[in-house]
């Protein structure tokens, strides 16, 4: 409890403290991300050119790769934000943006856009429709009995699997090299990219920032069932829609911007919650746990097999592979 003159306020210390070493390790991982490379540069040197002292290596640090370090550290946020409150709605630790259908409907669209001979600058806006699209049926779907989580979740992998196969018929029918372009967009990849889509994403983010600070607050009754919420003056249905919609639009933008990047909006929210130890996935411990996630596993995706470039899409899945394992190893734990 923290006490201000005689009002006697509800205060953790753990999240607060897990917030700061998760911005001190994030901020560590840039630096790192920004050392590492053809030509290696100190961090002592990446630390000076980024405070402006002036270096030989201020082209490599802040022109070539800073850009791409900040866009895999503002996609990494917004996964996490995206996972959150679509988890807290969905009251399933399992729920998230590509398990739900937004990364398929923005797939699809995008599989279509690179497929079909449109314009590159196209992509992106197509895939963020699409994403946006495919929310409307998912809510529609699961609209009914107040937006009931299991409903939701339910209506969410039917219209994934849809689309997923509907993106299979596109590809088969696509010319190969159109093909491989889709492919490597499906899998989610922060190669070439930079400036513009980190300035896209976060100017969404600062836009919805009213939003998610309502969202952190709402969040604290979403544990609660309908009726105990609604006998103590809250309209269940408003917020659970409110939060869904949010997280939809989130995940809608960062994905059409990078790629549908999987996992990270998956494990993000609950890793945060273990480490705050709290009931519900905490919003800004999960964006900056997704930003972390992110941009190492973009370096890996640079590193491991340099000079070859891995899509930081395989470097994720390769950490959401053994995170589903341990959540079915812990639910059966618990049930035995």
């Amino acid at each position: 409890m923290l006490r201000l003159g005689a009002v006697v306020v509800p205060f953790r210390w753990r999240p607060v403290v897990v917030a700061l070493v998760l911005f001190v390790l994030l901020c560590l991982a840039v630096v790192i991300s920004l050392s590492l490379g053809t030509p290696y540069v100190a961090p002592v040197d990446v630390v000076r050119s980024l405070s402006g002292a002036g270096t030989p290596y201020d082209l490599v640090v802040r022109d070539l790769r800073l850009p791409r370090a900040v866009l895999a550290a503002v996609a990494g946020a917004a996964f996490g934000v995206a996972g959150t409150l679509i988890q807290s709605v969905a009251r399933n630790p399992l729920a998230s943006p590509d398990v739900i259908g937004v990364t398929q409907g923005a797939g699809l669209a995008a599989t279509i856009a690179l497929t079909s001979g449109a314009a590159a600058v196209l992509v992106a806006p197509a895939a963020l429709l699409g994403g946006l699209a495919a929310a409307v049926v998912v809510f529609a779907l699961g609209a009914r009995h107040g937006l009931a989580a299991q409903r939701f979740v339910l209506a969410g992998v039917a219209v994934a699997f849809a689309f997923r196969a509907l993106i299979e018929v596109v590809m088969l029918t696509a010319d190969p090299i159109d093909g491989l372009r889709a492919q490597i967009w499906l899998i989610g990849t922060l190669a070439g990219k930079g400036w513009s889509e980190a300035a896209w994403i976060a100017g969404t983010l600062a836009v919805l920032l009213p939003v998610l600070l309502w969202a952190g607050w709402a969040l604290r009754s979403s544990t609660l069932d309908d009726d105990t919420a609604r006998g103590i003056g809250l309209r269940p249905v408003a917020r659970r829609i409110g939060l869904a919609g949010t997280g939809v639009l989130a995940a809608a933008m960062v994905t059409a911007q990078v790629g549908a990047v999987d996992f990270v909006a998956l494990v993000a929210p609950q890793v945060a919650r273990r480490l705050v130890r709290a009931e519900r996935p905490p919003l800004l411990c999960a964006a900056l746990l997704g930003a972390l996630l992110l941009v190492l596993a973009d370096l890996g995706a640079r590193r491991l097999l340099a000079p070859t470039q891995l899509p930081a899409g395989v470097l994720t899945a390769a950490i959401g592979g053994p995170y589903l394992i341990f959540v079915l190893l812990r639910t059966r734990g618990r049930r035995s």
